[in-house]
């Protein structure tokens, strides 16, 4: 039975280049898919599109392009990527821009664009289409004079559209982590569009391998220890076959660990429901799914069920609410915590006399509580440091600005052995995020591929 090779190049935008480069050089992939996109990414791409309009796009795709085009054109292999973030199309000309300073000529660049709805909200609400929050059904129209950008999460038919026009390098906006990697499937295998067991078991393979490492020993709570040279892990592999039964594994000679246990914890990342997970290309069903080791570092997986794909898209909305004030500082041993704690009282009580209006105040204790929160005990004996970090939400630059001023005065009028004071950071913009359903049509029916060729 025919059978394909597809590797995962990142698993966030920043993600290492070294273990795509290895897969690219020695893992005798047919396809590399880079999962650069999260909503927290969308909304540093829009504050990058804010700063200069012609950003917007994950910065690392000119380095990515600059390292792996040669092996594209060397070896035959595909990179499909959602770098494009908020300006797919200046992501293409970007990879366009360094294909020809490398003299890859005859490169076919794709790009997708109509994830990006922004323009079309107004229109819609006109229409009488809802765009009440997807968990709460909350109104919508309390942050709508303040919305800065709005993606839908696209499905992979556009990919294989780019896919069926001879595309080398595909480059999309906002689509969902697992039709990167099923895209090159559909296109390969020729599945129909209601296939839905095997299209189940293409997009378990994607979420297999959208979190780059994270399958492959990183990040694994089990015997983590035991997993080797992490320093060089190689990201994972699937070999792929026609009727959807796959094998997870990586390149040859990489560091890490592909195993039952390593890629159950991946299986069950961001699962809400493990019998109905949503996607725009089907609803998968994990329930009966079987993990079978089949030799070192190889990992058997069938079992993934598939129905009907929702009639619905779900949309990402960003929007502005207010600034971020935040200040960071240290205390030694001894009563390292009791120092911290009267800092923050110390603080708190200024802000109060200085009537200072934050709409949130948030108080972390790194080393103590600032990774278990209200679950933190406490410690059992001195804590040798703990830095204070004390964060304010308002609703002006200026006023977060002011919390950094009630910190340096504690050098000489607060407990004492103050020390690490990170200076009066910088005051930041936030964006709240809100999520809604759309029907699909609206927004498939502007969706476009666009092939550029070097």
């Amino acid at each position: 039975m025919r059978t394909i090779r597809i590797g995962a190049g990142q698993g966030f935008y920043g993600d290492s280049l070294l273990p795509a480069i290895e897969t690219a050089k020695r893992g005798n992939v047919g396809y590399l898919c880079f999962d650069s996109l999260a909503e927290l990414t969308l909304a540093i791409l829009q504050k990058d599109r804010q700063r200069d309009a012609s950003k917007g796009f994950a910065r690392d795709i000119a380095v990515t392009m600059r390292e792996l085009l040669p092996f594209i054109r060397e070896k035959g292999i595909k990179l499909l990527t959602n770098a494009g973030g908020m300006n797919p199309l200046g992501a293409q000309r970007e990879v366009a821009r360094i294909a020809g300073e490398l003299g890859l000529q005859g490169l076919k660049v794709a790009v997708v664009t109509g994830d990006d709805v922004l323009d079309r909200l107004q229109v819609w609400e006109s229409q009488g289409i809802s765009l009440a929050h997807m968990e709460d059904g909350g109104d919508a129209s309390g942050i709508r004079s303040r919305i800065v950008f709005a993606n839908a999460y696209l499905g992979a038919g556009p990919v294989v559209e780019a896919l069926r026009q001879g595309a080398d390098v595909i480059v999309t906006g906002r689509i969902t982590d697992s039709a990167l990697f099923l895209a090159p499937l559909i296109y390969e295998f020729g599945w129909g569009p209601k296939e839905w067991d095997r299209l189940a078991q293409g997009l378990l393979m994607g979420h297999l391998m959208e979190c780059s490492g994270q399958a492959a020993g990183g990040n694994f709570s089990g015997d983590w220890q035991s997993v080797e040279a992490l320093d060089r892990i190689g990201f994972p592999v699937a070999e792929v076959r026609e009727d959807g039964e796959f094998v997870l594994t990586k390149t040859e000679g990489t560091g890490g660990l592909v195993s039952a246990d390593t890629v159950k914890e991946q299986l069950l990342y961001e699962i809400h429901d493990p019998s109905a997970y949503m996607t725009p290309d089907a609803v998968l069903d994990v329930t009966n799914v079987r993990l079978q080791d089949d030799g070192p570092n190889r990992v058997r997986v069938t079992g993934a069920r598939g129905t009907k794909r929702p009639e619905t898209l779900k949309v990402v909305m960003g929007y502005s609410d207010g600034w971020l004030g935040q200040a960071i500082w240290g205390y030694s041993w001894p009563d390292a915590l009791a120092k911290a704690k009267e800092a923050d009282r110390i603080v708190r009580s200024r802000i109060r006399r200085m009537n200072l209006r934050y709409d949130e105040i948030h108080t972390d204790y790194l080393g103590y509580n600032s990774l278990h929160g209200p679950l933190a005990r406490e410690p059992a004996e001195q804590l040798n440091e703990v830095y204070l970090r004390i964060a304010v939400r308002t609703g002006s630059r200026e006023d977060a600005a002011k919390l950094g001023r009630l910190v340096p005065p504690l050098m000489l009028s607060g407990p004492p052995a103050m020390a690490g004071f990170l200076g009066m950071m910088k005051p930041r913009e936030l964006l709240g995020m809100w999520s809604c359903l759309v029907p699909r049509a609206i927004v498939e029916n502007v969706i476009q591929i666009s092939v550029l060729e070097v």
